[in-house]
């Protein structure tokens, strides 16, 4: 009995998730945790992180250690001579010996004309860039998901006017074959409906086909590799559509100052300062302190191993100024290339601000253009419907014939699907301005 009631649990909780539907919501937070393409920007502004934190390591002195180990051989060496290493007078006489040498150094850029100060200042830049980098990067991905969510919500929608369109189409079949049974219609016009019903199952096929293709390319774009995809289809009333459009020059205004692209490009040109002032740094003198300990063993040396570590030791100090005389114009070349990446900058921040204008133009002027047009649908197609209730009542009273019943009814059709375009291409426009404007997409 238990083994039963575990077995019921397990396929109902298999079930469960066979049958998991998918919200725009669920599909935004699956890509922004586990889209490839988002991943690897991270991992680029990772490795932006690391080149900051050695540039400012590099600000401190740096130390190391060296030691030389090294067996000497002196096949001729006379019994009577005597050797000094390393101050030290060697009286032990052999042709094999040992050396030893221990050293550790200190080095410290004291100031390059502020060059290692501003290359950190410049990699906090760059690494501010990466992070803009990853926001930009999802932003696309989610407006990628956005459209494909709400073009998959209105083709679901679209079969449904195609299925009760094949609906009608078959009840006008079957009346036109009871028609024709008691005389009162043509084989020809029974062969019209026919063909009529015909092609609005094609039509279904074809609509029910581009679903599942949208919803192949949503799965896609999430990198999905399950066979069960589906998406939850939310109630988009005709009233979410008809809602207050934002204004174009306060979604523009917003957008200016959150979008990352735009952000990116304002850091570029204090990255070009930042590089010009490095560059310039190229005509100033250096100046660098060294520091050193060294120390030495023999085992030629009559002394101990500690005694002459501790007799060797040799300890010294500089100072290093280097001054730039010529360096075959390899500064002013780097200081024009900055110059010239300044205004580089500069164009590409207009540039970035004309295109983020012209995005936000269109999806204002789509939702404005759709949302008057849904209106005039909505009333087209009451009265399209109105008019093939009356062309079917006039039909079956013969007053009508076959050639405008067709008619009525693919005005008919075609109002609906007017209908549903303008609405849900008003609504993605809507929230993508609200998107721009920073914030979360939402159906």
């Amino acid at each position: 009995m238990k083994k039963g009631i575990l077995f019921l649990a397990m396929m109902a909780s298999l079930q469960a998730t066979a049958q998991k539907l998918w919200t725009l919501e669920d599909c935004l937070n699956y890509a922004i945790e586990n889209n490839i393409t988002l991943k690897k920007s991270q991992l680029s502004k990772e490795t932006a992180t690391e080149t900051l934190k050695q540039s400012q390591a590099a600000l401190f002195p740096s130390l190391s250690a060296s030691t030389n180990q090294s067996v000497g051989y002196r096949p001729w060496q006379d019994s009577g001579t005597i050797t000094v290493t390393n101050g030290q007078v060697d009286t032990d006489v052999k042709k094999t010996y040992y050396n030893g040498s221990y050293t550790i150094n200190a080095q410290w850029t004291v100031w390059n004309g502020n060059q290692n100060r501003n290359q950190v200042k410049l990699n906090r830049v760059s690494e501010e860039q990466a992070e803009l980098n990853v926001e930009q990067t999802s932003n696309t991905i989610q407006e990628s998901i956005a459209k494909l969510y709400v073009q998959i919500l209105y083709q679901t929608e679209a079969i449904e006017v195609s299925r009760q369109s094949l609906e009608t189409s078959k009840k006008n079949e079957e009346r036109g074959k009871t028609m024709l049974e008691v005389g009162k219609m043509s084989k020809a016009d029974v062969a019209q409906l026919t063909a009529q019903r015909a092609t609005d199952e094609y039509n279904l096929v074809n609509a029910e086909s581009q679903l599942a293709n949208y919803k192949m390319q949503l799965k896609q774009l999430l990198e999905l590799t399950t066979e069960d995809f589906d998406i939850a289809v939310p109630a988009a009333s005709d009233e979410q559509a008809l809602q207050e459009i934002p204004a174009l020059t306060a979604v523009y205004e917003a957008a200016l100052l959150q979008r990352p692209e735009i952000k990116s490009a304002e850091l570029s040109k204090r990255s070009g300062d930042l590089q010009l002032k490095i560059a310039k740094a190229g005509w100033l003198p250096t100046l660098g302190l060294t520091g050193g300990v060294s120390t030495s063993t023999n085992s030629l040396s009559a002394n101990t191993w500690g005694e002459q570590m501790k007799t060797n030791v040799n300890a010294s100090a500089g100072a290093t100024l280097s001054i730039p005389i010529f360096d075959q114009r390899k500064t002013r070349t780097a200081v024009n290339k900055a110059k010239i990446q300044q205004l580089t900058a500069e164009l590409d921040l207009q540039d970035k601000q004309k295109t983020l204008w012209k995005t936000i133009e269109t999806f204002w002027l789509d939702a404005q253009t759709n949302q008057q047009k849904f209106r005039s649908a909505r009333e087209s197609v009451a009265s399209e419907q109105e008019s093939y209730n009356l062309l079917s009542e006039q039909f079956q009273l013969g007053l009508k014939n076959i050639v405008e019943l067709m008619t009525g009814k693919d005005k008919l059709l075609q109002a609906q699907q007017n209908k549903l375009q303008s609405k849900y291409t008003t609504i993605l426009n809507q929230q993508l301005l609200k998107f721009y404007q920073g914030e979360k997409l939402k159906i």
